[in-house]
């Protein structure tokens, strides 16, 4: 049985596809055969399709056998860019229909699920809540009946409670496909939530690069304040390593190739904040009241900023606004601090900032007011009642 190295290379919940052969061949995903080293192989692959881009493994599928051939697939996030004639970026879904046999199969394989969105306790709200789509999205694409798509997302409402964006995408997915109108419909309406996620996130970015001069701090791991740093002209930029999961750190070197960057302790803030300049955060949700829901340390941060004399935004899309006032704040595995079970642990994942202490939020429209956050606030509950929907949209 011949061995084949399939990586997908996942760009706003699209997969690079190019074209075998000459321009009008077959679409299919890169694939190269080999005996060993599959890891590496999909790796080199991945340069050799981006060669200006970066590619970071997600993971590793389970083999999948089809006629003679074991495809060994991987899943690796990497930014778009410009592929020229013989390559696209296309949902995956198309794989069901076009291309060579196993395709959809060594996808699924390494897609997401509810369980990997609901155990990522790297990535912020916006990645997440497109996974959430593409989850609902390849649901649908397996012609899933009514009230297994309910379940499916219903499900996904229940992993990540806390983060505004998931839930409101969801929403607005199942209400405009009707609430249970049928796996076509979703599918379709999950489609266009991630393009227009991927969109919103991008624009609000470039709002927020707007603001960005001079000694920039900034903590966790948020995708849309990375693309914010990358696109503005910060003198230096000082990364919280953002514990327990020390994504901040993770983030610090990512940034270090391009940018002059400073990672340092969480406790360390009120030392480093006096040559700070501007905070810029993400936010996994923002309150109809205001506040900011966002990584443990954000209020802390806000407080020393406040106590500087340094402003302090929060850049996000406006699905990140909850119609909720009262916050859920998830909480770390305690193992994350000790093992001792004769000690009691409080290690929350998340944090309230009070509006009082954060200067704006960057939306892709602008920054809003107290006016702009209630009236998205209730165009989210509008669409949470897909569950009684008659097959409206809005």
């Amino acid at each position: 049985m011949s061995e084949t190295v399939i990586p997908f290379l996942r760009a706003n919940g699209r997969v690079l596809l190019v074209r075998r052969g000459t321009a009008d061949g077959e679409w299919d995903v890169p694939v190269r055969n080999g005996e060993e080293g599959f890891e590496g192989t999909a790796r080199e692959l991945a340069r050799e399709w981006l060669p200006d881009g970066e590619a970071t493994l997600v993971r590793a599928g389970d083999p999948v056998e089809v006629d003679d051939r074991r495809l060994h697939p991987f899943l690796f996030d990497c930014e778009p860019n410009g592929v020229g004639k013989r390559a696209d970026w296309v949902h995956p879904t198309a794989l069901r229909h076009d291309g060579p046999p196993g395709r959809w199969q060594a996808y699924r394989a390494v897609s997401p699920s509810v369980g990997s969105v609901r155990d990522d306790r790297t990535h912020g709200s916006a990645y997440l809540s497109i996974r959430a789509l593409e989850v609902l999205r390849d649901r649908a694409a397996q012609g899933a009946d009514p009230p297994a798509l309910v379940e499916r997302a219903t499900d996904l409402l229940e992993a990540r409670p806390s983060m505004a964006a998931l839930g409101n995408r969801v929403n607005r997915a199942m209400f405009e496909a009707g609430g249970s109108k049928g796996a076509a419909a979703l599918e379709d309406a999950a489609k266009a939530g991630i393009d227009r996620a991927a969109g919103a996130d991008r624009r609000a970015a470039e709002r927020a690069a707007e603001l960005i001069e001079g000694i920039v701090l900034t903590l966790s791991r948020s995708g849309t304040v990375r693309g914010a740093l990358s696109a503005g002209e910060p003198d230096r930029i000082v990364v919280l390593e953002s514990r327990p999961d020390r994504e901040g750190a993770d983030v610090a070197e990512e940034l270090a190739g391009s940018l002059d960057v400073t990672v340092t302790l969480d406790a360390a803030v009120s030392h480093v904040m006096p040559e700070v300049d501007h905070v810029l955060v993400g936010a996994d949700t923002v309150l109809a009241d205001g506040s900011v829901i966002n990584k443990v340390g954000t209020r802390t941060t806000a407080v020393v900023a406040a106590r500087e004399g340094v402003p302090v935004h929060a850049v996000a899309a406006v699905d990140k606004v909850s119609p909720s006032e009262s916050p859920i704040l998830e909480s770390v595995d305690r193992g994350a601090l000790t093992d001792d079970d004769r000690v009691g642990v409080d290690c929350p994942l998340f944090d309230r900032t009070p509006p009082e202490l954060v200067a704006g939020v960057i939306t892709e429209e602008g920054v809003l007011d107290a006016d702009g956050i209630e009236a998205a606030a209730s165009d989210h509950e509008r669409r949470s009642r897909w569950k009684g929907s008659n097959g409206s949209t809005g």
